[in-house]
């Protein structure tokens, strides 16, 4: 008989192991005391936010000579599912800077820029930002119509960028600390040229246009308008070269894609552990709920398309390569699946919980509202099922056995 070593997908190493451990007792401590509370208040929880740091999670996936832990997308996938099984809305503020920031910024900044920068938002001393949406474009990267033009030893910035998270800090409209911003540095064979900009705050022209109130779902993160006006800044804080853009935005995507799937992951083993419990607790006509066909379906349901998902975002992980893209057919499969499954699964538990579903005590509602940003922030499912589509075609290798 064959005997094979024994391999744990979602905990491959002891590292992994007493990083899920570290988070679930800090969630648990830490985050879920405080989750209904600022999620009511619609603001986000600076002081957690800088105890997480003391934990080393903020540069997660940074080189450690730069101040980050050294580890790999497996590892930022835990912190991300272990985060959302509480607050999905801190967690996202967690992954604006953890990922669309700092490791955008430690893949593609220059060793004076990482030298520079990665020490203070890894240390969460710095709290950071990515600015890619507009107003008026979206999915649609290159219709955007944020410019920067060089003049001397600065780019001139020009332009709005649209539902930054973590774009303020606070109530009184603070900008965060750095933020790394698209705009067009012009054009080469009638196509945009995409750059990519590090602004500091304080930098002359850069100030917060609104903060994004009354939103349905992810309160605990501030959402905001960031205005970009005959803003000066450094030449020093171009990453890379002009037009250089468009390759750091679509390796940045695969782990900005993986967890957010992997807050889903979170947001629906949440809910199952609830519509569990409420069941067998909860009687009707002398019996437990649980003993009941429908509510049967819903629990089954949930629990078998979670796992299917979670094995799907660990298996991705896994094989992703954070240095190098390469991925995006199954970055965009993990949260197109996710992403919906822990919303359908989230609308369950409310179901099953009934009228006590339906009221933040429990929860499940405000799971389900955060739920529903998956499906948008980070690449749309329709954009995902484009991607998924074309990539097929020009690799329908991956189907073959």
């Amino acid at each position: 008989m064959t005997h094979y070593k024994s391999y744990d997908l979602y905990n491959p190493t002891e590292e992994h192991k007493m990083l899920r451990e570290t988070l679930a007792q800090f969630t648990q401590s830490e985050v879920e005391p405080q989750a209904h509370e600022f999620d009511r208040k619609e603001n986000f929880n600076l002081a957690l936010f800088k105890k997480a740091a003391e934990l080393g999670l903020m540069g997660i996936t940074v080189p450690e000579e730069y101040g980050g832990a050294g580890l790999d997308a497996t590892a930022a996938v835990i912190v991300h599912e272990e985060l959302s099984s509480s607050d999905p809305g801190f967690a996202l503020a967690y992954l604006a800077h953890a990922m669309l920031l700092v490791n955008n910024l430690a893949q593609n900044g220059s060793e004076e820029q990482k030298k520079k920068f990665l020490p203070k938002v890894c240390s969460g001393e710095w709290i950071g930002a990515m600015g890619m949406s507009e107003p008026h474009v979206g999915t649609d990267v290159l219709g955007m119509t944020s410019t920067a033009e060089k003049k001397g030893d600065k780019y001139i910035l020009n332009g709005r960028k649209m539902w930054i998270t973590n774009g303020t800090i606070d109530e009184n409209k603070t900008p965060c600390d750095l933020v790394l911003v698209y705009a067009k540095t012009g054009e080469k064979n009638g196509r945009p040229l995409v750059s990519s900009f590090l602004v500091e705050k304080g930098t002359k022209g850069f100030y917060v246009g609104q903060k994004i109130k009354d939103k349905l779902g992810m309160r605990a993160s501030n959402t905001a308008e960031l205005v970009f006006e005959n803003c000066e800044v450094p030449v020093a804080n171009l990453i890379g070269h002009e037009g250089d853009s468009m390759i750091h935005m679509m390796k940045n995507l695969e782990i900005e894609r993986l967890t957010l799937a992997a807050m889903a992951l979170g947001i629906a083993r949440r809910s199952v552990q609830i519509m569990n419990k409420y069941a067998i607790e909860r009687e009707a006509f002398g019996k437990s709920l649980n003993f009941f066909g429908q509510i049967q379906k819903h629990i089954g349901d949930s629990y078998a398309e979670y796992k299917a998902a979670k094995a799907y975002v660990y298996e991705t992980a896994r094989n992703l390569d954070i240095n190098k893209e390469g991925n995006r057919l199954d970055s965009d499969g993990v949260k197109l699946v996710a992403t919906t499954m822990s919303k359908n699964v989230a609308d369950r538990a409310i179901q099953v919980l009934g009228g006590y579903g339906y009221v933040g005590e429990y929860v499940v509602e405000r799971l389900w509202r955060d739920a529903k940003l998956l499906e948008i922030g980070g690449g749309t499912l329709e954009a995902h099922q484009k991607n998924i589509t074309r990539d097929l075609v020009k690799n329908p290798s991956v189907l073959d056995i």
